[in-house]
């Protein structure tokens, strides 16, 4: 049992958990990992670690922004998200979540051990209440929030 690698079973029990709770961004991301790790592209983990939340921002921003760059979304409609108050309330919300996601990249960057809770804490709501694997950072915005740490 000494010859188990403790890092490969941790990412198989999150695939696993993954595919249990109906979560294939998390499922396909840790085999992602696990053949990184078990090839020699493990040498990768240091810049995944630096600039991979960076990379993966980027990626959501370009998904979030193409109905706009598509033109399914006109500039018209952004402008009159300014005068309706619901849109007004998204603005806000936006402004905040956005504010809690960067205290979160700042707090998990800072401490690392918490990344476990956070995941097994996201992997808990997508599959006990139906929902979506987008809280890690946002969760560690407000986790930094309540024990006083981050920016």
């Amino acid at each position: 049992m000494a010859n188990v690698d403790a890092s490969a079973l941790i990412l198989l029990l999150f695939a696993g958990l993954g595919v249990i709770s109906n979560n294939m961004t998390v499922s396909i991301a840790m085999i992602i990992l696990l053949f990184l790790r078990v090839t020699n592209l493990h040498q990768t983990f240091p810049w995944l670690e630096k600039y991979g939340v960076t990379v993966g921002i980027i990626i959501l921003t370009i998904g979030v922004m193409t109905p706009i760059a598509s033109g399914r979304i006109s500039l018209q409609s952004v402008l009159q998200s300014f005068i309706h108050w619901k849109s007004l309330l998204a603005i806000g919300i936006g402004v905040l979540v956005s504010y809690l996601g960067g205290r979160g990249v700042t707090l998990m960057g800072n401490d690392p051990s918490i990344i476990s809770g956070l995941l097994i804490g996201t992997l808990i709501g997508v599959a006990v209440f139906r929902g979506v694997p987008v809280g890690p950072l946002i969760a560690a915005g407000i986790l930094s929030m309540l024990i006083g740490v981050g920016k």
